[in-house]
């Protein structure tokens, strides 16, 4: 169920629009409560005008009083209305009337035993909604408090959804970035532009984010953004305090830009809360011993199992830092699989949001893998980037699971959802031709079957999967080539199978075969510690490997979400 909540001046106005049969959808207009179960009622009266003049003078009772002292609120009316959605049952006038109680209740308008609240009614004038017009003036001629109503009545309509057994709407936690207003809309329409000025402006900044490292490199790309106006803020003293951006084009009426500053595109975008992420950024100086690709999937990867050992504000910390991730693939990926990436990274962004305050430092590490990325050249082919996709839909995954269970973040589970599929689709284009060229290169039959061998004995609960999957013989390979640079694929295994839950995989096989691939690019152990592995793989429990978030009995996923 939604509420919208509004007010107004004139008891009249708000009743004659709700008894308007000419309106349409407006049919059999009738009272289903009031505040005392007695009000007049105009839609089952011989004499209409005159019993619609009786309610409203009724309704206007304590505001005319309260007038008459000096005491009267401007806006007097409180009109609420309450809609069903459309896969809901029919509900009764009975059930419709105890809502609206519940509602006047909830939002202070007439609490609950208190003799003094306002007058209220509740009109159904069509079969999935009604409005509820109120009074604000009390009996004692106080005005009501009803200070946060909206959330209020939304939190009320949770629990009636609940028990009437109704549709159970996705709410949020007042997070979420100001969504665009019609005219913004309108205006982005007539334009031909498929997004509004304030959501192009919002995925500008959060690229930009994403790949500076300092407050001054983020101004700074955003100043040479083609297109993009900026305007830098200044205390006296010269410190930069803020800014603000515009599109060339996007004016008012008398052509001035049409200016945004960084906590209106989103909450979390304004200059103090940049500043606080860039600080915590790891700086990779020099040349890198490590393609920053396997840095930014080994800290990606590593995300799961930190959310089961590290409390909510260092969960928080690897949403921002992976949504960042999210944000700088389209600057790095092939044109194709670009408009995907977006969305995924649009979707995303709502996820990273919540009233959970992060510790920026505990992502560090994926931080500055990402700025490492953006300042390397793009890959070549789609093995790379294949591989932090693959990372990157399990943490997704886990994502909704950490949102859904520690948090109930209703949104934020909705974005990762809508995130997977995105990811999923840019994941199958990219990872096809990789894995195509791994398979051709299967190595001998013999060499094979001792593979099979090693998989049974290592991943038990997983081999069956694996060994069915039509990406074994890329897995085939990527072990054949590790062994070849003196790995030791047994090992290799264990040591794949204790790091990297595989229960959220719906292709393990894939899930190995870019484990193996970043692994066999180090170099081989030495023998000292092939020692230790060995040890530490004999102390390592038998049983199967769990995955390192406990997934709840039933988890709803959307269907794409464990085909990979």
């Amino acid at each position: 169920m939604i509420a919208k909540i509004t007010g107004g001046q004139t008891t009249a106005d708000l009743i004659r629009y709700l008894y308007n049969t000419k309106k349409k959808g407006h049919t059999d207009p009738h009272l289903v409560a009031s505040w005392d179960g007695f009000a007049p009622d105009p839609g089952r009266a011989n004499d209409f005008d005159a019993t619609k003049r009786a309610l409203v003078a009724d309704l206007d009772l304590h505001v005319k009083q309260a007038e008459r002292l000096g005491r009267g609120p401007e806006k007097h009316v409180w009109h609420c209305s309450i809609r069903a959605t459309e896969t809901d049952r029919h509900l009764s006038d009975e059930e419709w009337g105890d809502i609206a109680r519940r509602v006047v209740v909830a939002t202070g308008i007439a609490p609950d035993g208190d003799p003094d609240g306002c007058r209220w009614v509740a009109v159904r004038h069509a079969p999935d909604h009604i409005h509820i017009a109120a009074t604000k003036v009390r009996a004692d001629l106080r005005t009501a408090r009803h200070w946060n109503d909206y959330l209020t009545a939304d939190r009320e309509l949770a629990s009636i959804e609940e028990e009437y057994g109704l549709f159970q709407v996705v709410r949020g936690d007042r997070t979420a970035a100001k969504r665009p207003t019609r005219a913004e809309q309108e205006k982005a329409k007539r334009a031909g532009q498929a997004r509004t000025a304030r959501e192009r402006l919002r995925t500008t900044v959060r690229t930009a984010v994403a790949a500076a490292t300092s407050t001054e490199e983020f101004l700074s790309l955003l100043q040479h953004t083609d297109g993009v106006l900026v305007d830098i803020k200044h205390f006296p003293s010269g410190d930069v305090r803020g800014y603000t951006v515009a599109l060339h084009g996007d004016t008012t009426a008398e052509q001035e830009p049409i200016w945004y500053s960084g906590s209106a595109l989103s909450p979390d975008l304004s200059l103090p809360k940049i500043r606080k992420r860039l600080e915590a950024t790891d700086q990779q100086q020099g040349p890198h011993r490590t393609n920053p690709w396997h840095q930014a999937t080994a800290a990606t990867e590593r995300i799961p199992h930190r959310l089961e050992h590290e409390g909510d504000a260092a969960a928080q910390a690897h949403w921002v830092a992976f949504g960042e991730a999210l944000d700088a693939l389209p600057l790095l990926a092939p044109q194709a699989v670009r408009p995907q990436l977006r969305q995924a990274a649009e979707a995303f962004e709502r996820a990273t949001r919540s009233r959970v305050q992060a510790e920026h430092q505990h992502a560090r590490a994926l931080r500055g893998a990402v700025r490492a990325m953006v300042r390397e050249p793009a890959p070549r082919d789609g093995t790379l980037l294949a591989m932090f996709l693959d990372a990157a839909i399990l943490v997704v995954i886990a994502a909704a699971r950490w949102h859904q269970l520690r948090r109930h973040h209703d949104q934020q589970v909705a974005a990762a959802h809508q995130t997977l599929i995105h990811l999923q689709a840019a994941y199958e284009q990219t990872a096809s031709a990789p894995l195509l060229a791994l398979a051709q290169r299967r190595p001998p039959q013999r060499v094979v079957e001792r593979y099979i061998l090693l998989i049974r004995q290592s991943v038990p609960q997983h081999a069956e999967q694996v060994l069915r999957d039509p990406a074994f013989d890329a897995l085939a390979t990527v072990l054949a080539d590790a062994e070849k640079a003196g790995h030791d694929p047994k090992q290799l295994l264990l040591q794949v199978a204790a790091q990297r839950a595989l229960d959220d995989a719906g292709s393990p096989a894939r899930v190995l075969t870019w484990r193996f691939e970043r692994l066999s690019a180090r170099p081989a152990p030495s023998d000292r510690a092939r020692a230790a592995q060995a040890q530490s793989a004999a102390q390592r429990p038998s049983g199967p490997v769990q995955s390192a978030v406990a997934a709840p009995a039933v988890q709803p996923q959307p269907p794409q979400a464990r085909q990979r």
